[in-house]
């Protein structure tokens, strides 16, 4: 780990509701911030990891020891399609824990880690045992913590976070997703192609970038929108729900819009959060995981043998039981712990997977769903 002078005259410490407390060296801006305590098994990434909206109101841990060698974009870094070239618009998660952080070295890096931190507002907290941590949350299970960055010389008491986080609202009852997505439709043209409308719950913008690449233009949705049969005289082919923060049965107008007779109809891609929603519209039930999966090394096993390495991050997952009587059919599982990983339709109008196809960051060998997608929308358009 690599010392920083400047930012060494902060302390900060992670106090968890069931008392266990961590002190170490805060980083980026002071502040104490209440949220669930998550963890992160990816080895790179972090900037993407960062900004993706599904991380919404969670302190992230990292299992990775260090971070920050490759620094962070310029903050108006963009794509050929004007979006942002991380997954979001800036810093989603509430706090970064890690083990430690180094000075970055690579040519595309505008600033550092501890830097972007600061300038969004967020606080760091580096030098804790991080396995420790790690291995107490898949023991116990998701808690909630506070993290408080302060000068060194001001630790704050066990009675006092205690209290901020009995204050402050719990994870399910936040409404993280009013937070992350665009309040009017935009379109997004690509050489074209079928039209495909997204409904938005705070979707990363790879997963945006993978339709386009594929030819695909997108009608941008807030996520409670109806969706419309034609735009601009256009016929909308096709229908993507992604990913994004919370408890999905929150989104009732997502649901309901989603059960529609018309869009029952239409060519649909579920990812993580996405099929959480398409179970939900169709009488199926969700459940919370004990701490989640999040990264970028998780098993994925087809029925047809293959076996799949997928990034994920989600903290919610569906029933298989509750599908029965459904037209929903379990297509892909997890084998580490038998959870529901993707389902498809009778009818083949329904393609969903748990995991994050784009892999941004992590691997890209689901990829071929969004072609299965792609092919469907050419094939009705």
């Amino acid at each position: 780990m690599v010392a920083h002078a400047e930012q060494d005259r902060l302390g900060g410490t992670l106090f968890l509701e069931n008392g266990l407390r961590f002190d170490g060296i805060g980083f980026g801006a002071p502040g104490r911030r209440v949220g669930e305590v998550v963890f992160t098994t990816g080895m790179v990434g972090y900037p993407e990891s960062l900004t993706d909206p599904s991380f919404r109101g969670q302190l992230l841990t990292f299992t990775y020891p260090l971070l920050g060698n490759y620094g962070v974009p310029p903050a108006d870094a963009r794509d050929r399609d004007g979006l942002p070239l991380l997954e979001s618009e800036g810093i989603q998660v509430r706090g970064v824990l890690v083990r430690g952080t180094t000075k970055p070295h690579h040519h595309t890096s505008a600033r550092s880690l501890e830097h972007w931190l600061e300038q969004e507002g967020v606080p760091g907290l580096r030098g804790i045992d991080t396995r420790r941590l790690t291995e107490h949350l898949r023991a116990e299970g998701v808690v909630r913590g506070v993290l408080d960055v302060r000068p060194r010389d001001d630790r704050p008491e066990d009675a006092e976070l205690a209290d901020a986080i009995r204050r402050a609202p719990t994870y399910a009852d936040e409404r993280f997703v009013e937070e992350v997505v665009p309040r009017r439709p935009a379109l997004l043209e690509r050489d074209g192609g079928p039209l495909v409308a997204v409904l938005d719950c705070g979707i990363k913008m790879s997963i945006l970038r993978a339709l386009l690449d594929r030819g695909v233009s997108v009608l941008r949705l807030p996520y409670d929108h109806e969706v419309p049969t034609r735009w601009e005289g256009r016929r909308v082919a096709g229908l993507v729900v992604g990913n994004g923060p919370g408890d999905p049965v929150q989104l009732r107008p997502t649901i309901e819009e989603l059960g529609r007779p018309s869009n029952r109809e239409r060519p649909t891609l579920g990812i993580c959060l996405g099929q959480q929603l398409l179970a939900l519209a169709r009488g199926g039930t969700t459940f919370k995981l004990k701490y989640g999966h999040r990264g970028q090394n998780k098993t994925v096993l087809f029925p047809d043998g293959r076996g799949m390495i997928v990034s994920e991050n989600h903290g919610y997952a569906v029933d298989p039981a509750s599908l029965a009587g459904s037209d929903l059919r379990p297509w892909a599982t997890n084998p580490d712990d038998g959870t529901l990983e993707g389902i498809r339709d009778e009818r083949g109008r329904i393609l969903a997977l748990q995991g994050h196809p784009e892999g941004h960051p992590g691997p890209q060998e689901a990829g071929f769903v969004f072609d299965e997608f792609v092919a469907k929308l050419r094939r009705r358009a």
